[in-house]
C-alpha cells in the first residue's frame, strides 16, 4: 500500500491525535507520515480566540487554513482536525471522511484548591478564552472575573499552577487524550456547560472527490459519532455562528433517535436560550433546533455581540 502523509498541527494534542489515526491505519498495512503544519491560530497567541480574526483577517477556520491549504496542493493526503476546530461548511474542495469514536464530550473544571465551580471564592480568576465557556460561568457565578488563557494544554495547566488563575475550565477530551485526567476536578454537566459543536471529536479531511482516500478509511468512522456532530454542526450552520458567538451544542444517539440540547447565550450569561429536541434525522434536527433558538431570538442575540468587548486583549499580569 501506497505512503500516507497525515497534516496536523505541531501541539501535543493534535500530535496525539494525528499519531493515533496513524496507529489505526499502520495496523492496516498503510505506511505513514505526519507532517506538521502551523496555523495561524498556533501563530497568534496574545489575543482571545474570539479576536484572533479581527487581527489577522482569518475569520473561519483559523486552526485548519494552512493544513486545508496544504491537502489542496497535494502536499498531505489527509488532515486530522478536532472537529470543533472545523468551520461548519467546508469548502467544495474538501470533505470530512470520517468521525472516529468520540471521547468525553464534557468541559472540565481544573483547579489547584477547589473542587467545583461552587466552591471558589467570590471574584475569583478563572481561565478561558472561549465567549460559549465564559457565557455559561457568568451564568452560574455572576460575580467571577474571566481571563483570557491561551497556548496548549501542559500551558494552561502550568498557568494554573503558578497561581495565575484559581482555575481554568479546559476540554475533557484533551486532557484524557494527554493522559492528564487528574487534572480534572470536576467535569461539567452539560446541562450545565453546554459544549462546543463537535466536542471531544475528531474529524479525518479529504480532498473531495478522492475515492481511494475515502474507502481505505472508512474503518475509522463511527456512526453514532458522526450523526450526532452532524447535528450538532446543523444546529451551529443555522445559526451562522463561530468561536466568536457564544453556542453550545451537544447530541447523543439513543435506540436510533438523536438527543439534541443547544444553547445560544450573551457573552456575559445575562440570556440563555435553551432548546431540546429528539428526532431520527441528524440535519433535520439540528436545522428544527437552530431555527427554534432564532424564534426565540438567537438571531439579535448573536448580532449584538461585540467580541472585542467581551474579552479583554491583554492577559492578566
Amino acid at each position: 500500500m501506497g505512503l500516507l502523509r497525515i497534516g496536523s498541527r505541531g501541539s501535543a494534542l493534535a500530535l496525539w491525535q494525528a499519531n493515533h489515526i496513524s496507529g489505526l491505519l499502520r495496523s492496516q498495512g498503510h505506511q505513514v507520515e505526519i507532517e506538521i503544519i502551523k496555523t495561524t491560530g498556533d501563530k497568534v497567541l496574545d489575543v482571545a480566540l474570539s479576536q484572533v480574526g479581527a487581527q489577522t483577517g482569518v475569520t473561519k477556520g483559523i486552526f485548519t487554513k494552512e493544513i486545508e491549504e496544504a491537502l489542496g496542493d497535494r502536499r498531505v493526503d489527509l488532515a486530522v482536525h478536532s472537529l470543533k476546530d472545523l468551520p461548519t461548511e467546508l469548502a467544495p474542495e474538501f470533505e470530512i471522511a470520517a468521525i472516529p469514536t468520540r471521547e468525553d464530550v464534557r468541559d472540565a473544571f481544573c483547579s489547584i484548591h477547589f473542587e467545583s465551580i461552587e466552591q471558589l471564592p467570590e471574584h475569583a480568576r478563572v481561565g478561558t478564552s472561549s465567549l460559549r465557556r465564559q457565557a455559561q460561568l457568568k451564568a452560574l457565578r455572576p460575580d467571577l472575573e474571566t481571563i483570557p488563557l491561551r497556548g496548549n494544554v501542559d500551558t494552561r495547566l502550568r498557568k494554573l499552577g503558578t497561581g495565575e488563575y484559581v482555575a481554568i475550565i479546559l476540554a475533557a477530551a484533551g486532557l484524557n487524550r494527554l493522559g492528564q485526567s487528574d487534572a480534572i476536578s470536576q467535569l461539567l454537566p452539560v446541562e450545565m456547560m453546554c459544549p462546543a459543536a463537535g466536542q471531544g471529536a475528531l474529524a479525518i479531511e479529504i480532498r473531495a472527490g478522492d475515492h481511494s482516500t475515502r474507502d481505505l478509511l472508512k474503518f475509522l468512522d463511527d456512526p453514532d459519532a458522526h450523526a450526532a456532530t452532524v447535528c450538532e454542526r446543523a444546529v451551529l450552520n443555522r445559526l451562522g455562528g463561530g468561536c466568536h458567538v457564544p453556542i453550545g451544542a451537544s447530541a447523543f444517539m439513543k435506540a436510533g433517535f438523536i438527543h439534541l440540547h443547544a444553547i445560544v447565550a450573551s457573552p456575559h450569561g445575562k440570556k440563555i436560550l435553551r432548546e431540546s429536541q429528539t428526532g431520527p434525522d441528524a440535519i433535520k434536527l439540528g436545522e428544527s433546533v437552530g431555527d427554534a433558538l432564532l424564534r426565540a431570538g438567537a438571531e439579535a442575540l448573536i448580532r449584538d455581540i461585540d467580541p472585542s468587548t467581551v474579552i479583554p486583549t491583554q492577559a492578566a499580569p
